[in-house]
């Protein structure tokens, strides 16, 4: 049988809704919300309502009802650290999306809306791969610091979706693979998959790897915290130099790739520096995450907005190729990634996971 998919993905300022048969987009929208409406309420939750009144009313423009739906997808959120998978919204998950178990977020209404809105027809929810998808090895917590833990916190639905497409490509199951998955866009991660799970990834939020668009990545420790005491700044503002005002944005005043190469090529040296630094770093990192395979990687996989860069997949092809080949798939259809993570359950390609 066929199933028709509602998938509900909450931005800061945006729901972008999609609804699919089987794989098949029959129509997406965002819909977008002003700084005026979402400032009429103290958090995140109690959105909820503002929020599934909008995605109904757009659904009946479409002559779409909830009880023409099969199941409704939501954009994990802060949840536990969890391995990857499909999870059916239980109660247990929704309360910690509801409290906010590692902070509150946006996409924490994706599994809120999910649940109420499908309960309400009878049918099931799901989230899928949220960003606290953790199947580190025990090894690759080690920080050197006790109290400082490395984390996994990544693009845990592109990374898992991009992965999985390549080996139904070539035929082999994602479990019988060993592959390095690079996402690029405001963020950069940069994961090691071996056997279906991602054992070692640098942190794409605030801590870990190269730095980004919009993010600093590891820096100098020991500066750092000579910043953080040096009565200059805020706790929140030396944050923000690590996350948001990072990275391209702190060197170059844009946190826009296309901008950047635009400006390199009308002979800005500054811009063409700090590319090369980003590309350099990124490709240290899948050098590192190779060593985390020993050596044994079967294919690198480049994802991710700045995926589409050909100068960037050409400067990756000379500095990383020897390690393995490279597949690009540039972009992430998030919408595409959690519809086929409820379909691969509802087809008993995979088992739901247990919170």
């Amino acid at each position: 049988m066929s199933y028709k998919i509602l998938i509900i993905n909450p931005g800061s300022t945006s729901t972008k809704i999609g609804v699919f048969e089987d794989e098949t987009l029959l129509f997406e929208e965002t819909l977008r919300h002003t700084t005026e409406e979402i400032a009429q309420y103290a958090t995140i939750v109690d959105q909820k309502d503002f929020r599934k009144n909008i995605i109904t009313d757009f659904l009946a423009t479409k002559d779409v009802s909830l009880k023409d739906l099969n199941v409704i997808v939501g954009r994990g959120g802060m949840l536990k650290p969890i391995p990857g998978g499909t999870y059916p919204v239980t109660d247990d998950l929704l309360n910690d999306l509801k409290t906010g178990y590692q902070g509150q977020h946006a996409s924490n209404l994706g599994g809120i809306l999910a649940k109420e809105m499908a309960d309400s027809v009878g049918i099931p929810s799901y989230i899928v791969d949220p960003v606290v998808v953790d199947e580190l090895e025990p090894v690759a917590r080690y920080s050197g610091v006790p109290e400082l833990p490395r984390t996994s916190v990544f693009h845990a639905l592109n990374q898992k979706a991009v992965a999985k497409r390549y080996a139904k490509e070539i035929g082999k199951a994602y479990e019988d693979l060993n592959l390095i998955v690079v996402h690029m866009g405001g963020g950069v991660s940069v994961g090691a998959h071996k056997n279906g799970k991602v054992v070692d990834v640098f942190n794409a939020l605030d801590g870990d790897g190269a730095f980004s668009p919009e993010r600093a990545g590891g820096v100098p420790s020991g500066a750092l915290i000579k910043m953080c005491f040096s009565g200059k700044y805020t706790e929140k503002e030396v944050y923000k130099k690590i996350v948001g005002n990072g990275g391209f944005n702190a060197y170059l005043g844009t946190n826009d790739a296309r901008v950047v190469e635009e400006r390199m090529k009308d002979g800005d040296k500054k811009a063409e520096e700090v590319y090369t630094a980003f590309i350099y770093q990124v490709c240290k990192n899948i050098g590192a995450q190779a060593a985390v395979l020993e050596g044994k990687v079967d294919q690198i996989i480049v994802t991710g907005g700045i995926a589409y860069s050909k100068m960037v997949i050409a400067e990756f092809t000379k500095r990383v190729s020897w390690i393995a080949p490279l597949t690009v798939y540039p972009g992430e259809d998030e919408l595409l990634a959690l519809a086929q993570g409820a379909l691969r359950v509802l087809n008993g390609e995979e088992k739901a996971m247990e919170y």
